[in-house]
């Protein structure tokens, strides 16, 4: 993902209409795939490690003026996981962990998109939906943010980019193995490169 300043930042959100119903409509977005990274953090035996996971398929629904109405539904491909211990990927991929034999993919659908007390996404909004893991179906609300692509003009929304950050707790999905070594809560960190599908 192009790094993004500060100030692009800001100006990105200030340029983002989110305010007008009578404009709504959702606009479908393809994920770039070189700008979208799935990483996921645990602890293993009280020391922090990382992860990632590539999307296998994504639908993304984008309303600019109107983001309550966006819609995302992306799946994960349990198989191709890594971390960045080696030896760990194999029991993470366990019938006891995440089962990736049995359960090949994780998916995540929005249910609802809250922005912030001011109405902006620049104040906080989150994204609620369903997570299945292991064939168990949990919501779960992600903190969230879109950003215009600093540099563009304030109405060019052909290409933005999503951050989601969250956590689980891996026991409520039952991939509770090896629980002396690995702290139940795992934390999420989404970003992606999307484009306006013409």
């Amino acid at each position: 993902m192009t790094t993004l300043s500060r100030r692009g930042v800001l100006a990105g959100l200030a340029a983002l209409p989110f305010g007008n119903p009578a404009r709504a409509a959702r606009k479908p977005y393809a994920l770039s795939p070189d700008g979208t990274h799935v990483s996921f953090m645990f602890d293993l035996s009280g020391i922090a490690q990382t992860g990632s996971m590539p999307i296998r398929s994504a639908d993304v629904q984008i309303d600019t003026h109107n983001l309550q109405n966006s819609e995302v539904d992306v799946v994960l491909d349990v198989a191709k996981a890594k971390t960045r211990l080696p030896f760990a990927r194999t029991p993470m991929l366990s019938p006891g962990v995440l089962n990736a034999e049995q359960h090949p993919t994780i998916r995540f659908s929005s249910t609802s998109v809250q922005l912030g007390p001011t109405g902006r996404i620049s104040d906080g909004a989150r994204i609620t939906g369903n997570l299945t893991v292991r064939g168990v179906t949990r919501p779960i609300t992600l903190n969230a943010s879109l950003y215009r692509q600093a540099g563009t003009d304030e109405d060019d929304l052909d290409r933005l980019s999503i951050r989601l950050t969250g956590g689980l707790n891996r026991h409520d999905f039952g991939a509770s193995g090896y629980p002396d070594l690995v702290q139940e809560t795992v934390g999420l960190d989404i970003h992606a490169e999307i484009m306006r599908v013409t």
